[in-house]
Parts: C-alpha cells; sequence; structure tokens
C-alpha cells in the first residue's frame, strides 16, 4: 500500500484518482452510514471543507483506493471551527502549526484484517509522516469516544479539547494530537507500519522535513 500526497500543487495529476475517491466516500458516509444531507445528485460525497486548501492522503494497493483522509489546514474552516464549535471549550483552533485530520476510512475489504500492517494503521502513520515532513505540530480531530484508546494504544498523545457531547446519537468529542517523532515511531512499531509510505507525485518544490532514523524491528 503506497499513501500519495494530493495538494493543490498537483491536483491535475490525480483528477481520475480524486473523483475515485470522492465517489467511495459517498459510498461509505451516505451510504454505509447514512449521513443523507451529504448526498449529491453526481453520487461524489464533497462539503464545504473540499478546498484548494484540502489535502488528500489516499492508500492505494494494486490500483484500487483501499483507505483515505483529508487534512484542512486549522487557519481555513474546519469542522471544529464552523460545524462543532460546542466540542471546545477554548474555542476555535487557528494556528499555523495544526491541521485537522477528517473523512478517515478504510474500505470495507480491508477492515479487520490480520496479515501485515492494516490500511486503519498504514494511513495514520501517514498523515504523522505528513505532519513531520512539513513542519507541523499538533492535530485536530472530531471523533466518536471509542476511537480514543485506540489513538493511545497507538501511542498518539491525544488531549481532549472539550467535553464530549452527543451528536446523532453517538458520544463525540474533539481532541489535539501531538506530531512528534514519538508518534510516527511509535505507530509504526506498534502496528508493523514499515517505515515512510507517502509518494509525493508532482510535488518536488514542497519543502520537506527529514524524517526520524526508522529501525525495522525484526
Amino acid at each position: 500500500m503506497q499513501v500519495h500526497v494530493i495538494r493543490r500543487e498537483n491536483r491535475a495529476l490525480y483528477a481520475g484518482l480524486l473523483d475515485t475517491y470522492f465517489r467511495i466516500r459517498h459510498q461509505i458516509y451516505v451510504v454505509e452510514r447514512g449521513w443523507k444531507e451529504l448526498e449529491r445528485p453526481d453520487g461524489r460525497e464533497i462539503d464545504q471543507f473540499d478546498t484548494d486548501d484540502a489535502v488528500y492522503l489516499i492508500g492505494v494497493d494494486r490500483d484500487e483506493i483501499v483507505a483515505g483522509m483529508r487534512m484542512v489546514p486549522t487557519t481555513s474552516p474546519t469542522l471544529l471551527s464552523d460545524v462543532f464549535p460546542q466540542l471546545s471549550i477554548a474555542g476555535r483552533v487557528r494556528r499555523s502549526d495544526a491541521y485537522e485530520l477528517s473523512r478517515i476510512f478504510v474500505v470495507p475489504r480491508k477492515r479487520g484484517e490480520h496479515g501485515g500492517p492494516r490500511a486503519e494503521a498504514v494511513i495514520q502513520a501517514a498523515a504523522m509522516e505528513y505532519g513531520l515532513s512539513i513542519g507541523l505540530s499538533a492535530f485536530t480531530i472530531v471523533l466518536e469516544t471509542w476511537w480514543l484508546p485506540r489513538l493511545l494504544d497507538q501511542g498518539w498523545k491525544a488531549r481532549p479539547l472539550g467535553l464530549a457531547q452527543d451528536v446523532n446519537g453517538f458520544s463525540t468529542t474533539a481532541v489535539m494530537v501531538d506530531v512528534d517523532d514519538d508518534a510516527w515511531l511509535g505507530i509504526c512499531d506498534r502496528r508493523s507500519v514499515p517505515g515512510p509510505t507517502l509518494q509525493w507525485q508532482g510535488l518536488d518544490a514542497v519543502r520537506r522535513q527529514s524524517l526520524p532514523e526508522f529501525q525495522v524491528v525484526t
């Protein structure tokens, strides 16, 4: 599984892949999860946060999309700031060194697999790899509270920004996660992710910081 970085600078190279990605999002969030307010006639799930500022990490295995994630700078409108502000006691998070993670998914056939690193772990490790590569120090995430133990178990430091609240029948909270070397190395080690996975096609001009030394544990 390779994870492709798609930003405004290289989006034209990925037009076909992005179209498929939005259609998979429609299948997962509109059809599977029943978020009917997101339904569109063209069968793609796109909302107000899918702007030129958005960065997409798309996991591809044997030419098929198996996982995905959206990242939005917190200096732009986000789910936390514009849809769920009540989840942050201190108010809107607006930092140049913090991005919001959202629309994190794995396609049904790759969920719960046991052979090798799980797609879920790879896409999350890729997010941490991207954050380190561009010099971020934090992520914000709006999530259902059952996710919290899983984040902590993979070595991520997640701090609640407020009290959990009921959102459409689910206990939901907002957290801030530290982006640091330990978080990336921790998830790679605990979830058997074999090091860097990001593909930076068409992004040679993007300044990327070096990652910590990775050592495969056998």
